[in-house]
């Protein structure tokens, strides 16, 4: 903490650096001591997250939101990213704060929504959107289908659900980021057929450990290669409750 009391997260230069070959400028950190400061502060009326003290939030808010793009990074290029189920933020915030992509941050959580949108105000960051609707829904709007570049999908639902939210979204050629815990060759076997109804494929999947707890992670990266049949996604609720590869 400093001398006002507040709770100061780690720098971790060297750190950011050595795991993801990227670090913030000081402006960016700035903003992430912000975010956690109004993380903090929202907790206090909603669910936004369980972690908070400072390592913690490092590592499992900040350093894991951004392993899944690190392959991505640095990129000039401008992207249209959206984060499904983004909850508190995560992954989508970070990924804005630390990319300048363009991210629209989708949680069917109302009140959620509404907190993102007056953090967003408050730490001015503009490349971040807040919608308040279902992956099921904007999956089957001509505006959102098939518009995005890279979709992210973390602590969401099990890996096929998660593909069937996001593969509808992306433009062909486009990625989906599935950030996983445990993962094996056969779940990787179980999702493939799932993946290729969807248009896609299953281009690569890292596993590594972070780098405070050594907590065992992994991200799955999605590529899509062909238009998702427009039965994709199916109405709201049925990829939960029938996970493609399951059926």
């Amino acid at each position: 903490m400093d001398e006002s009391g507040t709770a100061r997260l780690p720098q971790m230069s060297e750190l950011w650096q050595s795991t993801l070959n990227w670090q913030p400028n000081t402006q960016q950190q700035l903003q992430f001591q912000n975010l956690y400061d109004l993380i903090l502060e929202g907790n206090r009326q909603l669910n936004l997250t369980r972690i908070t003290t400072p390592e913690e939030f490092w590592e499992k808010h900040l350093w894991d939101s951004l392993r899944g793009v690190a392959p991505l990074l640095p990129s000039d290029s401008p992207q249209q990213v959206i984060d499904i189920g983004t909850g508190g933020g995560f992954p989508g915030i970070l990924v804005a704060i630390a990319t300048g992509w363009t991210v629209t941050l989708l949680d069917s959580t109302r009140k959620k929504i509404t907190f993102l949108k007056t953090l967003l105000e408050t730490l001015e960051i503009k490349n971040a959107i807040p919608i308040c609707d279902r992956a099921e829904q904007i999956g089957q709007q001509p505006q959102q289908r098939e518009h995005y570049d890279i979709a992210l999908v973390r602590a969401v639902g099990p890996a096929a659900v998660c593909a069937e939210y996001a593969l509808p979204l992306l433009q062909v050629g486009g990625l989906a980021i599935l950030y996983r815990g445990q993962w094996t060759d056969n779940d990787t076997n179980a999702l493939q057929l799932a993946v290729a109804q969807l248009g896609g494929r299953i281009e690569s999947v890292e596993g590594f450990t972070t780098p405070l707890s050594q907590s065992v992670r992994h991200c799955l990266y999605l590529r899509k290669i062909a238009v998702t049949p427009q039965a994709f996604p199916r109405p709201v609720g049925i990829p939960g409750q029938s996970p493609l590869a399951a059926s």
